[in-house]
């Protein structure tokens, strides 16, 4: 169904607004005074949960109708071409997060607020009435007033020209969409530099946290800025760059041009004690955002359907610009390929999945295509795959030639691809659309064929039930020997193998380097080649094997049971991504047992064979001699021994706790969320709980309170845990962008799960009124289907959330889910025997 966007009724140029915010009395009034080209004699503009008072057209009042289901101001301005429309209005201010809306927290127990905005996807129009959809790019002038006191702070897109009777007056943006604009006011502190082409920085934050939490965000956003200059070839477009910090926050952060909003864990730390994944976080957050004021603001998507042309460019950006700024870090393989990377590959093979690029028009469904797994890291491995093609020199050349033709307009996912063509001989557009255009992925079979030829094919992979339509992908290889660039055959006979394997010296191998969206599936001859020579792999290509192993066996195209007895071969391993893979694999082991059980007992002996070595190397303390990946894997086994019950690692925990009990937050950060769950789990005294829930409300560090909120919620205690299931409303102890947070971690308690999938079924309406129409609203049911894996859980999940697919936003999940919970719950009935025969046969080895 072709649906009527309202920029088709009307152009705007320009918006004059006046908005006034009063806090006390939480409400929004003003004017948007739209200057622009009537296409129809009646126009259409955007309102959510407004009151319209008064409509005048070029001087006269006019008639006008409002529709709050098509979230529209139907205007009679009785002619076409070039008017002014006066809309005064007035609306709520609500706690939802989206919108204009207040953000609490307190300084030295005294409670305050800020005001700021969300405006993406469709929120702009709850602020002030405009044309709110991407290609109604216009410019704007804010004059914004607010119930203000001695000592607050305003900021806006763009700087402040004057104040006049109360009335903060900014200068006038440069054309750009509505979902972009953005302000806030309060009492903040900030720390401010400047590019070295002038380009004002600055980091805003509420007075609660200390000024050196804002030190690296300052120091990334202005070096991000510069390089983005350089890279895009393209100058900042505007006069300065903020960044601020919000204590209520639904999503990560958001790109409003010129004012980025962060989550505050995604932009603040505490420099003298953070993990290197920490500031790897915060560091790859910012450079996303900043990314965006090029890729995303300056050229924005037509429409929401392209919406992978802001986020995937920024999702591969973020590492592209963090790894040339801090190449010690690693990123790509310490966040992308550990992080981004699985994401993509679990999520694009349940069958159902939406394609990186897809129709959408209903608001709550374009809330509805954030799903970062596959817009964000799957659209993000396309263009890494793009920018592998094509080398760093084309893909610059190309994309300034993409900035130059659409700056300050919209584009489409194909005048990237032409704007690419500009600076290669390759059709990019013809491969990518393989990719961008069809869900899901390939799984490439390797084998050795009767005639000695080696023979490769692709086939759709799926976890669970999937209809095959008989895809076929434009896949870039990457093989370690002599073949082909691009396979774009179903099928594709390289030639005689023994005259391959002599050529290359060394195992067949293809995807090398993990770089490319497919997963490989090798023949028995090819896999025992490789394994042979498995210590001489790069970590990257050890991670690549396992992850596809692990995925096969997901996939029921081999078992769990295969892959048991290669893992000791990677218990030793000194690589971070080869640990962080090899216990991803043993947690998925997991659901094979009943806790308590003779299984699970098993379970947890392989998993102390699995971590004996590098816990007794690095335990619990750091140490001069540390290297970087020391320092990622110590966290990793330290939980592994934690659930395999090693007495010593207990033992050394509960002396970290007790030896800093006054002052928890000290303890150093990489280890600090084990100390304090293994105190909970292993040494729970009356009143621990109670005392972590308190200090969790008065902190202020963001990571120390997810830490916090790790150790509480592993408590065994039924009571304890049915206090904090009766706090999951109570937003003075836990925020509602944090409550995603909380039922995760209760759900996945064996102890507490009932109470927290009883919670969720019977309060969701109260879930739906406090965060619907929220972009994290779908995750509550991906983080169920996650945490579910039994035939009894998957008909409770079904009954509860199937009467429920037909609401907007909610049918593609509810279904994908359901098929999640069902493969799991056939694997677990199928596989489990034999699962826990391979970890019995291993530990009978050592005896």
């Amino acid at each position: 169904m072709t649906v009527k966007h309202f920029y088709e009724t009307f152009h705007p140029d320009h918006y004059d607004l006046f908005i006034d915010v009063n806090r006390e009395q939480k409400t929004i009034t003003g004017t948007s005074t739209i200057t622009g080209e009537a296409i129809e004699d009646t126009i259409l503009i955007n309102q959510k949960y407004m009151t319209i008072t008064k409509v005048v057209c070029d001087g006269t009042e006019v008639p006008f109708t409002v529709d709050d289901e098509e979230e529209a101001i139907k205007i009679a301005v009785g002619k076409t071409g070039k008017v002014t429309v006066e809309i005064t209005y007035s609306a709520p201010l609500t706690d939802t997060m989206m919108g204009i809306y207040p953000s609490y927290y307190k300084v030295n127990g005294v409670k305050k607020q800020i005001i700021g905005t969300q405006f993406e996807t469709t929120s702009a129009r709850q602020a002030f009435p405009c044309v709110d959809e991407p290609e109604a790019k216009a410019t704007f002038l804010l004059a914004l007033k607010y119930d203000e006191h001695e000592g607050e702070t305003t900021i806006a897109n763009m700087p402040e020209i004057k104040v006049e009777n109360g009335v903060h007056y900014f200068e006038k943006t440069v054309r750009m969409s509505s979902y972009l604009i953005a302000f806030a006011f309060g009492e903040l502190q900030s720390k401010m530099t400047e590019t070295k082409d002038g380009v004002k920085v600055g980091v805003f934050a509420t007075k609660a946290h200390q000024a050196k939490e804002l030190n690296l965000a300052l120091d990334i956003a202005k070096r991000a800025i510069e390089f983005y200059e350089e890279f895009y070839q393209t100058k900042y477009p505007l006069p300065h760059s903020w960044q601020l910090a919000l204590p209520d926050f639904s999503a990560g952060a958001m790109e409003n041009w010129g004012l980025v909003t962060y989550r505050e864990a995604a932009i603040l730390l505490d420099p003298d004690n953070a993990t290197p994944e920490q500031k790897a976080y915060v560091a790859t957050v910012i450079a996303h955002e900043l990314a965006h004021q090029w890729f995303g603001d300056l050229v924005t998507m037509k429409w929401w359907d392209d919406l992978w042309l802001n986020e995937s460019f920024a999702n591969m950006m973020e590492y592209v610009s963090i790894d040339a700024l801090e190449p010690e870090w690693h990123v790509w393989d310490n966040v992308y390929q550990i992080s981004e990377v699985p994401a993509a590959l679990n999520r694009d093979a349940t069958d159902g999945v939406q394609p990186v690029h897809v129709e959408v028009e209903h608001p709550a469904d374009i809330d509805a295509i954030f799903d970062s797994a596959i817009v964000y890291a799957k659209g993000s491995r396309m263009l890494v795959m793009v920018r592998a093609l094509l080398g760093d020199k084309a893909l610059r050349k190309g994309l300034k030639y993409y900035f130059d033709q659409h700056q300050f307009g919209n584009a489409t996912g194909d005048d990237l691809w032409n704007a690419l063509s500009t600076a290669t001989d390759l059709d990019i557009g013809k491969i990518m659309h393989t990719w961008l255009d069809q869900p899901g992925y390939p799984a490439v079979t390797a084998k050795v064929n009767a005639e000695n030829h080696l023979v490769l094919s692709q086939k759709q992979f799926f976890i669970g039930e999937g209809k095959d339509a008989n895809r076929k992908w434009a896949i870039p290889l990457n093989a370690n020997f002599a073949a082909t660039q691009i396979m774009s055959e179903r099928e594709l006979d390289l030639g005689d193998y023994q005259d391959l394997r002599a050529k290359a010296g060394h195992a067949l191998r293809i995807n090398v380097g993990n770089s490319s969206h497919f997963i490989v599936n090798y023949d028995e001859t090819l896999m025992n080649d490789i394994m042979t020579e498995v210590d001489q792999l790069q970590p990257v290509d050890q991670l690549q094997l396992l992850q596809d192993l692990s995925l096969l066996a997901a996939g029921n195209q081999i078992s769990y049971a295969q892959i048991i007895p290669l893992l000791p071969k990677f218990a030793a391993s000194k690589s971070n991504i080869v640990i962080n893979i090899l216990f991803n694999i043993v947690d998925q082991l997991r659901k094979f047992v009943t806790p308590g059980s003779a299984d699970e007992k098993a379970l947890k002996a392989f998993c102390n064979k699995l971590s004996a070595e590098n816990v007794t190397r690095l335990g619990w303390q750091a140490k001069e001699t540390d290297t970087s990946d020391d320092k990622l894997i110590r966290p990793i086994v330290l939980m592994a021994a934690l659930y395999a019950e090693n007495s010593s690692i207990y033992a050394a925990g509960h002396q970290i706790f007790t030896a800093n009990k006054d002052n928890l937050a000290a303890i150093e950060a990489s280890v600090r969320p084990h100390v304090l769950v293994n105190e909970v789990r292993n040494y729970h005294q009356p009143g621990l709980v109670a005392d972590l829930i308190k200090q969790y409300q008065e902190a202020v560090d963001p990571y120390f309170k997810q830490d916090l909120l790790a150790a509480i919620t592993m408590t065994t205690d039924k009571n304890e845990l049915e206090k904090i299931v009766d706090n999951f409303e109570n937003a003075d102890i836990i925020k509602p962008q944090d409550l995603r947070a909380w039922y995760r971690s209760i759900l996945l308690n064996q102890n507490g799960q009932q109470l927290a999938w009883d919670w969720l079924r019977q309060d969701w309406l109260w879930l739906e009124k406090t965060i619907g129409g929220d972009m994290e609203f779908t995750s509550y049911i991906t983080v169920t289907a996650k945490v579910f894996d039994t035939a009894q859980r998957l008909t409770e999940f079904k009954e509860f959330f199937e009467p429920k697919i037909n609401q907007p936003g909610l049918d593609r999940e509810i279904k994908m889910d359901t098929r999640v919970i069902a493969t799991k719950a056939a694997l677990v009935a199928n596989e489990k025997a034999q699962v826990n025969e391979a970890i019995k046969a291993i530990l009978s080895q050592d005896k």
